[in-house]
């Protein structure tokens, strides 16, 4: 029977937990070179540009490789509406992406078929000018569609939108297929990877990393990376290292297979899709989400106010939710037990998914027979200006961060990845990063805004 008004949606539970097998378990080391925490597209893609470097390099998650938000995001490997300093690493994100799907031995999902930003006016379109621009510069394909040419790609569907931007270069592919089929190539190199393997603290001495404390044991090393998603602030905090940090929670469904709309990404008057690989749509809300503060990012708040203000009208804050495992005043000791949250797994929002059945029946008349067959929910790591640190720590040798991609870090996790195995080998990386450094918190930089999330 098709789920058109029954909520929630039958779960047909492809999303990770803590109850899914374990797949990864490599012999914990006494030591290795490299340390990384967090299993994620950012941890997984650093390994693997790390593989073939002479180096040993051994992968910890307390759960599940791509468990968290690398395995339950909306799946688009975009360049198109990225900010200025990430498009060109996304650009070069693109052709690593595309070289994987032909190296791997599986099918990622992994489809070339282009982003859709759809508008109702042309003063929404006007909005993209600025992108344009710097796309252009960067002789990306981007390009402004009128509505004939928007309804030439885009079928089934009522007339709402006059015009679109069009990135026929960008590409999709499965998360929950992804990430796995890189970690699967990375241990066949050779790389280390532990699952149910939760690092309790980053061991210093004099300002020197020298290992890492796992729950199965400690890992002498020099050099670790921290890309532990919502976790990571917990963290680097417990070492007196401040990360401010937002966890954002958004609500996602799958539906059942349907007809053809476009046979890549879209988004626009609020809703979201992506096609599937199984026919169906990955579809979400574009303009709510639910925004948790840790401890730390309370204490911080002050450097948030620009982006709250910014994005008021679709933010709605909340203090804690007990399905995700979020209450910054709870004691440490709930943080502690992994039984608790081995894999952040938060119920998605109700009243989310009956808005999304809603706006997309009214916007996509096609979804009115087309079931929900699985929904979920997943904690988004934000920074205050919305785009991610990478970098080094200042005064502490063999520190760094690769965290708070804000929702952008599936598609350019693999070049994300290469920067930072570079920057771990004090090698090259071809690109400006000095807007992803970790001390424009502290230094008295204004910040600037990144798109909005």
């Amino acid at each position: 029977m098709l789920l058109s008004s029954n909520f929630p949606p039958i779960q047909t539970m492809t999303i990770l937990s803590h109850k899914s097998p374990i797949n990864f378990q490599s012999p914990l080391p006494q030591q290795a070179d490299v340390v990384i925490i967090g299993a994620g597209i950012i941890g997984i893609c650093t390994a693997w540009f790390l593989r073939d470097q002479g180096l040993s390099v051994v992968v910890c998650d307390k759960g599940r490789v791509a468990g968290e938000q690398s395995g339950r995001n909306w799946g688009w490997i975009r360049q198109q509406g990225r900010d200025y300093a990430e498009l060109p690493i996304m650009m070069e994100s693109m052709q690593i992406w595309r070289d994987l799907a032909e190296h791997l031995n599986t099918d990622i999902g992994f489809r070339q078929n282009g982003s859709l930003y759809l508008c109702e006016d042309q003063a929404q379109l006007a909005g993209y000018d600025k992108f344009l621009q710097f796309a252009k510069t960067h002789k990306l394909n981007s390009q402004a569609l009128n509505s004939e040419q928007l309804y030439e790609k885009l079928q089934h569907t009522p007339k709402h939108w006059e015009s679109a931007l069009f990135t026929p270069s960008d590409a999709r592919a499965e998360p929950t297929l992804a990430v796995p089929a890189i970690a699967r190539a990375c241990l066949a190199s050779g790389i280390s990877i532990i699952e149910n393997c939760g690092v309790d603290e980053i061991s210093m001495a004099n300002q020197q990393v020298d290992g890492v404390k796992t729950e199965q044991g400690f890992i002498k090393c020099n050099r670790v990376l921290c890309c532990a998603g919502h976790w990571s602030s917990r963290l680097l905090n417990d070492i007196g290292i401040p990360l401010p940090q937002l966890s954002v929670k958004a609500s996602v469904a799958r539906t059942a297979p349907a007809p053809l709309l476009f046979d890549g990404n879209a988004s626009g008057s609020g809703i979201a899709f992506r096609r599937r690989v199984d026919g169906g749509y990955t579809i979400a809300m574009t303009d709510y989400i639910e925004v948790f503060a840790s401890l730390q990012g309370l204490k911080q708040f002050k450097v948030f106010l620009p982006l709250m203000r910014l994005a008021a009208k679709k933010l709605k804050f909340r203090i804690f939710d007990e399905s995700a495992q979020i209450n910054p005043f709870c004691d440490e000791a709930h943080y502690r037990r992994l039984d608790a949250s081995r894999v952040l797994n938060p119920a998605p929002s109700v009243a989310t998914l009956k808005r999304m059945r809603q706006k997309f029946e009214q916007k996509l008349p096609v979804f009115q027979d087309i079931a929900f067959l699985e929904s979920w929910a997943g904690m988004i790591d934000a920074m205050p200006d919305v785009v991610p640190v990478m970098d080094s720590v200042d005064g502490t040798d063999g520190l760094f961060i690769a965290t708070g991609f804000s929702g952008h870090g599936f598609g350019i996790g693999p070049a994300a990845g290469k920067i930072m195995a570079n920057l771990m080998r004090d090698k090259p990386f071809g690109h400006d990063i000095s807007r992803f450094r970790f001390s424009r918190f502290r230094d008295g930089s204004e910040l600037e805004l990144g798109p909005s999330i």
